[in-house]
């Protein structure tokens, strides 16, 4: 019993722990009716220990998991400067992408108001950006002091001064090795620690959802349903209209083709919740659609790195939840500020399962959004995970189309199935 109990996934115990904190949630709400049992020893201590004390470890875990993720990511991309416009191309394509993924989940969001009816308005709120201008955003964005930045968790001018840091790693290489490891390092033991902390999120969840649906009742599912149509709505604009009109805007190819041959990348991705797993599968498939193996070798890593739509279409989603949620309204300036604190996260998002919930807490913060509700939807992300990531490695597959297409690097009698490829996986030895 208990080596079955093992070899349960962390993801499949989240969605326990949310359907667990669901029903003693709702039978609290409608059966307990002993104000000392319900309120005060259960919903005020226990469960609101358990849930904001998860809370705490995940924002513990912000500032120094995105900062040295964005210093280690840009740091890594220093080829860019050999392989000329591939890299350049590649780049741009996939922060569009991105930026056009959370702007989609934005709109679709604000017309579907997800977060209406949740009503979590009791809570304190924090102080909302949308009464700043675009100039003061742009400014309070240059780190006047980047240690009290990291100290406070002012995300913006940490990210700021992350990519400069990045940049010039990438830049002075060989001189500075030993702080490139150290960073490395850094990195390293974030991710473990993130893996560390993940541990204990199906009981953070079971106590958020209980004490939450112990005081709202059925009423919470509404929002909770609707915000998971959000988020697979916009993924399926971003995988079946986005892609397949930037790949016909820019290459002129025909979107079917791909899918057919790419459906079954599409599968994996989504079975096994990783963009990493998947990049062979994903070389494979490139190559039998003509796809240079020099252009995808490089692509193809630096998107399961940086190209993270999927999430970024999640975050998105979350926002309006929570401002709804809570009853705030972002103006214009906090919602641009949340495109880019979505883009820039996309960089530091790769490695760890729902490190992408990680990474969320910084975009809340950046528009001064309280991060109790992420606890709400963390038991239902592992499902929504799965098809983020089919989102992710789909983008990667398309910008790397396009990259080939612009360089000339691309067997277009392949792509269109007059010729088959003469050489085999086994063959390419260059990743």
């Amino acid at each position: 019993m208990i080596e079955r109990l093992k070899k349960i996934s962390l993801g499949n115990w989240m969605l326990i722990g949310m359907i667990l904190g669901f029903l003693v949630g709702i039978f609290l709400n409608f059966y307990v009716t002993n104000p000392f049992i319900k309120d005060i020893l259960l919903v005020n201590n226990i469960f609101y220990l358990g849930g904001n004390g998860f809370i705490k470890l995940m924002k513990m875990l912000v500032v120094p998991l995105v900062f040295f993720s964005i210093v280690v990511g840009v740091a890594s991309i220093s080829d860019i400067r050999k392989i000329g416009s591939i890299g350049g191309r590649t780049i741009g394509i996939y922060l569009v992408t991105t930026a056009l993924a959370v702007t989609i989940a934005l709109i679709i969001a604000t017309i579907i108001q997800p977060g209406t009816g949740l009503n979590m308005t009791s809570v304190a709120q924090a102080n909302v950006t949308s009464n700043m201008t675009v100039t003061d955003t742009v400014l309070n964005m240059i780190p006047d002091n980047p240690f009290n930045s990291l100290a406070t968790g002012d995300m913006l001018p940490v990210i700021i001064f992350g990519v400069l840091v990045g940049v010039i790693l990438a830049t002075l290489k060989d001189e500075t090795n030993v702080v490139n490891e150290f960073f490395n390092q850094g990195n390293t033991v974030m991710m473990e620690m993130t893996r560390i902390v993940m541990k204990f999120a199906p009981i953070g969840i079971f106590c958020l959802m209980a004490k939450t649906f112990a005081s709202l009742g059925f009423a919470g599912l509404i929002p909770l349903a609707k915000y998971i149509g959000c988020v697979l709505l916009g993924l399926a604009i971003q995988a079946f209209i986005v892609y397949p009109s930037l790949l016909v805007i820019l290459t002129r190819l025909n979107p079917i083709k791909f899918f057919k041959k790419f459906i079954s990348v599409m599968f994996f991705a989504f079975s096994s919740s990783t963009s990493n797993a998947t990049i062979p599968l994903n070389l494979e498939k490139l190559s039998e659609l003509g796809v240079s193996r020099e252009i995808s070798s490089f692509t193809i890593p630096l998107g399961a790195t940086i190209n993270m739509d999927g999430t970024a279409i999640m975050q998105g989603c979350a926002v309006m939840f929570a401002a709804q949620a809570y009853g705030m309204d972002l103006g214009l300036v906090a919602l641009i500020t949340v495109i880019f604190t979505a883009v820039m996260a996309s960089i530091g998002t790769a490695g760890v399962p729902s490190v992408g919930l990680i990474t969320l807490n910084m975009v809340f913060n950046s528009v001064g959004l309280p991060v109790d509700a992420i606890g709400i939807i963390m038991g239902i992300d592992h499902l929504l995970d799965m098809f983020r990531t089919a989102v992710n490695v789909t983008g990667d597959a398309i910008c790397t189309i396009i990259v080939s297409f612009k360089n000339k690097a691309i067997d277009l009698d392949m792509f269109n199935g007059i010729k088959q490829p003469t050489e085999t996986w086994d063959d390419i030895t260059e990743f």
